[in-house]
């Protein structure tokens, strides 16, 4: 059947409606999920990243050089819930929990193993001191474990706690030449993460100077008197 004039243009011009209104129901939808979006990035919190300075102690000179050995670190262990990259307060002794938004930027073992290098050879135990890699043969071994790295919230005011252990193997003889471990807690100054890991840094360094004048008294032919200020 043929459509008169009237009926073939009121279907001829239908179809731009349709068109018009979809096009704005889009814009109107757009427009809604932009306000969503900035209105759910406006509350969205990013991690913030921390990171341990432990600058090596500055040692006196030897009188006369040590014997030429070598030593070997191996990368220190951590215990378990110090790998979860959060940095970890407690709020109760058996209670361990993690901030959020407060995280490490390096794993804890490569960063204090790097640490407890730089402490051996500032204290001039060892002619020559390097990371262990497996493949050569030094004389001898330090293996160790971050046991505590923790804020403590509990018990007044606030403060951190680190453990540290660790024992030197003579590998000529396989025979453990010394084994100790060291605990230390420091204040925490002001009430900000920052200033935790700045206690935590101090004590740390406090546990890797501690644990490597205990080595230093064990290694054969030690003399400790014989160190003089420069």
């Amino acid at each position: 059947m043929e459509l008169d004039t009237n009926q073939a243009a009121e279907r001829s011009e239908s179809p731009p409606i349709v068109r018009l209104t979809v096009m704005k129901m889009t814009k109107i939808a757009v427009c809604v999920a932009a306000l969503l979006i900035a209105g759910c990035a406006g509350n969205v919190r990013y991690p913030k990243y921390y990171t341990l300075e432990i600058p090596p102690p500055v040692k006196p000179a030897l009188n006369s050089a040590r014997a030429p050995l070598a030593v070997a670190v191996r990368r220190f262990e951590t215990s378990a819930y110090l790998r979860q990259g959060r940095i970890v307060y407690r709020e109760a002794p058996e209670v361990v929990d993690f901030y959020e938004y407060h995280r490490w930027a390096a794993e804890l073992g490569p960063t204090i193993t790097a640490a407890v290098i730089d402490s051996i050879r500032s204290a001039r135990l060892f002619s020559f001191v390097k990371p262990y890699d497996g493949e050569d043969k030094p004389d001898y071994l330090v293996t160790g474990r971050v046991e505590r790295l923790d804020e403590i919230d509990y018990g007044g005011t606030v403060r951190v706690e680190t453990k540290l252990s660790a024992e030197l193997v003579d590998l000529r003889t396989g025979m453990t030449i010394w084994a100790g471990d060291a605990t230390t807690t420091s204040n925490v100054e002001t009430s900000n993460i920052s200033s935790v890991v700045a206690a935590m840094s101090r004590a740390l360094q406090m546990n890797i100077d501690r644990l490597v004048t205990e080595m230093e008294v064990q290694l054969p032919g030690s003399d400790v008197s014989s160190r003089v200020n420069p």
